[in-house]
């Protein structure tokens, strides 16, 4: 195990999250210092505050990851006797960074509200506002056949060959390589100057784009030849969708008894409920932080309730218009994210070898209270 740097986390990070998922415009990546430096103590927090920036003074660390970004308006100076001034001078004087995921990390999977669908039970969850196809590619990689289910295994461990629910797909087909190693060469098998042939096994599997330079990196790792021939090729089959928020199932019971399990799994006081509170419910969608533009994405899509958050009073008469209830447990259960992505970074970073430690930052950030 070692001390990764920042640029090795953030590597890891964008596997999990990548910024190609994040909505156009939007303030993500590094906002905040420097990566080039050894990171042991990661924080990840939903909002950066300065009570937020003080915890992470207290507890020493390199580097806090944030749902919400820190600077979202450009910035014309930095003046250090104003509230945001002072913020990002006291994270530049003791030299934490500050890197924002913010709408990447609602579309990921696992990010999000795939943690707000599982929280509340959701069953058969798929996506409520598609924004993201995964792009395809076809590997094909030739071996020879004392290494091919070696090869296989590599390929579908790390992320190629899904297909639906089906994992570590693959076609193989025999066939004879051919080669004449170089003066300089240390082949594995053959000698230099010398032709040779060699049976091996040609195996091709698809890859998310995303997955694919640690997929290939994995295989040629594993591959026992000096220098591994294998092709890329691109394909117009749709991969994975992804996008903002989730839409599913749970066991059919009032509104009014649904909102009380929204209060419980979100952990929240009290939520705003619009609609009859003793219809039935069977059909949930759900969509972290402000959803109020896609209420519609949830009636077409048949739920019987939306829970989002930041409900405007028109939105709540339009939606009563057409029948859909709604649920507004607050912006701040997006607060989910902190223990699940420390979860996830943790596991993503022991399995690379990392020793880093990665927890949730314990202050409340919700501004609002009820009396």
């Amino acid at each position: 195990m070692k001390n990764p740097n920042g640029h090795e986390i953030i590597h890891l990070f964008e596997q999990f999250s990548p910024k190609g998922l994040a909505m156009e415009g939007d303030k993500i990546g590094l906002q905040i210092g420097r990566l080039n430096k050894k990171i042991e103590r990661i924080m990840i927090a939903l909002d950066v505050l300065e009570n937020v920036i003080d915890e992470a003074i207290e507890k020493n660390v390199q580097l806090i990851i944030a749902h919400h970004p820190i600077i979202y308006r450009p910035l014309k100076n930095l003046l250090t006797d104003t509230v945001q001034g002072k913020m990002i001078g006291k994270l530049v004087k003791h030299d934490i960074a500050v890197y924002a995921a913010h709408t990447n990390l609602d579309v990921a999977k696992g990010g999000v509200n795939d943690l707000l669908a599982a929280a509340l039970g959701l069953e058969e969850a798929e996506v409520l506002v598609p924004t993201f196809d995964t792009k395809l590619k076809k590997l094909v990689v030739f071996v020879p056949a004392s290494h091919a289910e070696e090869i296989r295994q590599v390929l579908g461990n790390a992320g190629a060959g899904f297909i639906g629910n089906y994992s570590h797909c693959s076609f193989s087909a025999n066939g004879t390589g051919r080669f004449l190693p170089g003066d300089n060469t240390n082949p594995y098998l053959g000698k230099a100057g010398k032709l040779e042939e060699v049976d091996e096994v040609r195996i091709e599997t698809i890859i998310p784009e995303p997955l694919l330079k640690k997929t290939i990196t994995a295989m040629i790792k594993a591959h026992p030849y000096e220098e591994v021939a294998y092709d890329v090729y691109p394909l117009d089959n749709k991969g994975e969708v992804l996008g903002l928020g989730r839409i599913g199932k749970v066991s059919e019971m009032t509104l009014a008894e649904f909102a009380q399990k929204v209060k419980t799994a979100l952990e929240v006081e009290k939520v705003r409920v619009v609609g009859d509170l003793t219809s039935k419910v069977k059909k949930v969608a759900v969509l972290g932080g402000d959803g109020n533009k896609y209420f519609m994405n949830a009636k077409f899509k048949g739920a019987d309730v939306y829970v989002t958050g930041d409900i405007y009073y028109h939105t709540a008469h339009d939606a009563m218009m057409q029948g859909l209830n709604m649920i507004d447990p607050g912006h701040n259960v997006e607060k989910v994210m902190k223990k699940g992505l420390a979860s996830a970074l943790q596991k993503l970073c022991h399995e690379s070898g990392y020793e880093v430690d990665i927890f949730p930052s314990e202050v409340n950030t919700d501004p609002f209270q009820f009396i």
